[in-house]
């Protein structure tokens, strides 16, 4: 006896995430591997102390290398030329917070031209961005 075919009636009422999946999986790797590439481009080893909190609201960082040269972000700038382009930078200099990364190598003289660079400003809420000591083997 043959049989007739009779339509179902049900349409394809699921969505295939599958796709959705992949681009989702995909889009994390590309987030992993660039996230730390977002971190400033400047080698620099910190000090290490007991006491490190960690921030999570984004400030302008000035950076003084190995080498004593002076970053603002990520460009060099003179010292001198600091506390303009910084006061160009903030709406209220007097209240914000401006972070200081310093390799732990520079003499504490430049550090301390930095600083008076900064006050100078009427920048007055300076941190110092520092490393766990637990955080990487000391270097002989």
């Amino acid at each position: 006896m043959p049989q007739l075919q009779r339509p179902t009636g049900t349409s394809l009422s699921e969505i295939n995430i599958v796709p959705l999946v992949d681009v989702v999986l995909v889009l994390l790797v590309i987030f992993m591997i660039a996230a730390p590439l977002l971190q400033s481009g400047i080698e620099v080893e910190l000090p290490k102390t007991r006491t490190v909190r960690e921030i999570t609201e984004e400030r302008l960082v000035i950076t003084i290398d190995r080498a004593q040269r002076v970053y603002l972000g990520n460009e060099p700038v003179r010292l001198r030329e600091l506390g303009d382009r910084i006061r160009q930078r903030m709406q209220d200099p007097a209240q914000q917070a401006v972070f200081i990364r310093c390799d732990e190598t520079v003499p504490f003289g430049s550090w301390a031209t930095v600083v008076d660079e900064l006050r100078q400003a009427g920048i007055e809420n300076i941190s110092v961005v520092t490393e766990p000591i637990s955080a990487r083997p000391r270097r002989q």
